[in-house]
């Protein structure tokens, strides 16, 4: 049977990450959360206490950095140098130095080489900004996620409270919106729906139909 490679790209909080996981479930694929990955090494800027501008020094730290995607029990993990990250990256303070660190040229090239590697003999779901512009522009199924800026504060701040973090509304929907500005107006992989992809506006939707629509799409895919 056919493997093939899913892109699903978008701004944050529209659905990408739940909806990846639960399509890769449904398919017996493996799920690559490409922000997850550049969230780690936000993680390891802001340790280094290493200001995200400084391009130089995060260039350099991301030569002596290794992100790997292992899946425990069914479940993804963050692992950041050999240890396990994946609540940390979550932290309202990784999240805002992600969009300035993911503009290093150093940073972009050291993940887009992980992730293709990781795509070479299909069976994969990925998610991120670039996945179906850069990462994997032959992708066989390409999602471009949209969703409502309240809405996507909506979720994250709700994302957050499970987590024990407490933030206003308003200000989650600023920082969303500032990182969408920053995200697609980048020289480098900006956030950008490709040509081929099917825009999918989960402002309404349950993550069931954007499961259920994607699969269905992928399953004519693999089917032909």
């Amino acid at each position: 049977m056919k493997r093939i490679i899913i892109a699903i790209d978008g701004p944050a909080a529209s659905g990408k990450s739940t909806t990846a996981k639960r399509v890769a479930e449904a398919l017996g694929y493996l799920h690559i959360d490409t922000g997850a990955m550049y969230r780690a090494m936000a993680l390891k800027v802001l340790r280094a206490k290493i200001e995200p501008n400084d391009t130089q020094k995060v260039a350099a730290l991301a030569d002596s950095t290794t992100v790997r995607l292992v899946n425990q029990n069914g479940h993804i993990r963050v692992v950041l140098d050999g240890k396990e990250v994946s609540d940390e990256i979550r932290l309202p303070e990784v999240t805002n130095m992600v969009s300035p660190v993911s503009t290093v040229p150093e940073v972009r090239m050291l993940m887009v080489k992980e992730q293709r590697a990781m795509g070479t003999e299909g069976g994969i779901v990925l998610e991120g900004r670039d996945i179906g512009t850069i990462v994997f522009p032959d992708a066989d199924l390409k999602i471009f996620m949209r969703a409502d800026a309240r809405e996507r504060a909506v979720r994250r701040k709700k994302e957050l409270e499970g987590k024990g973090v407490t933030v206003a509304l308003d200000d989650l929907e600023r920082e969303l919106l500032d990182r969408d500005r920053i995200d697609s107006q980048r020289s480098m992989s900006p956030l950008k729906q490709a040509d081929d992809a099917i825009e999918v506006d989960t402002t309404h939707l349950s993550i069931d139909q954007q499961v259920e629509f994607i699969v269905t799409k992928a399953n004519a895919i693999i089917g032909n």
